[in-house]
């Protein structure tokens, strides 16, 4: 199908103020972490290394990056582990409920992250008895990263077939022989894509967070939002919002880049 110019002209447009809809704050955010002012002032009056200084330095923003990099990992691996049985159930076997199974899995990451939340928070304290902290913070962060695993190996599944595992299985192999040998080395690519989709939804994730963090635990975009409008901490908030935003950026960067390079080899 080709466009008439009068349509290219105003896709392009259209295109173009979306993007600086969405980008233009984060760059102002960019340029504020090097503002001399200490509030969240436009023009800067001028640029300084300082804040960069004093962010890595501060004990509580530190603290928060421990905390946020620990739950990511650990919710990525919960994500990775459940993620991949499930898609493999789903995928290889045919059993009463399946389709009911794969929506109850996707809905998590469908559901408003405030109703999740509520919903976590009355089953860990009402229901469970459990003490809200880190241990509750990773366990509702794995309930939405396990669909960027499932989705992304599900996939890889379907497009692989069976022919393989049924040659291995005839051939006198086990299960796990199979696996390792022959399903695994054609899903690694799909389990680091969406490893690193997982780990960059959990680091910066506030709203389930926040209904499931208990006292003493603070991750790093709860941190922000705790000492965004304290005096004199602006231009460190503006410094770790960066930082925040490239940690999130970087791994769906890389795994948009796997994700592309299979393509374009197959």
């Amino acid at each position: 199908m080709r466009l008439s110019r009068t349509a290219r002209v105003t896709l392009g447009v259209v295109v173009a103020i979306v993007l600086a809809v969405v980008y233009l704050p984060l760059l102002i955010v960019f340029v504020n972490s090097f503002s001399t002012s200490v509030n969240l002032t436009w023009p800067p009056p001028g640029f300084t290394l300082e804040w960069w200084g004093k962010a890595f330095q501060n004990p509580g923003a530190l603290e928060a990056i421990g905390t946020s990099a620990q739950v990511a990992l650990a919710a990525t691996a919960i994500s990775l582990a459940l993620g991949t049985l499930i898609s493999l159930a789903l995928q290889r076997y045919r059993f009463f409920g399946r389709d009911a199974v794969s929506l109850l899995v996707i809905l998590p990451i469908a559901l408003p992250g405030i109703v999740t939340g509520i919903a976590l928070n009355n089953f860990f304290r009402t229901i469970l008895d459990v003490r809200l902290g880190l241990f509750t913070i990773i366990v509702a962060h794995a309930t939405f990263c396990i669909v960027t695993v499932f989705n992304n190996v599900l996939a890889r599944l379907r497009r692989m077939g069976t022919s393989l595992e049924e040659a291995s299985a005839d051939l006198g192999a086990g299960v796990w022989t199979t696996f390792r040998f022959v399903t695994f080395p054609q899903l690694h690519s799909a389990l680091l894509a969406g490893a690193l989709l997982a780990f960059a939804l959990s680091f910066d994730e506030i709203i389930v967070t926040t209904f499931t963090t208990g006292s003493g635990v603070t991750t790093l975009p709860i941190w922000i939002l705790n000492n965004l409008f304290r005096p004199n901490q602006a231009p460190i908030v503006n410094v770790i919002a960066v930082v925040l935003v490239l940690v999130s950026i970087i791994p769906i960067y890389v795994a948009q880049r796997i994700a592309g390079a299979e393509q374009v080899q197959k």
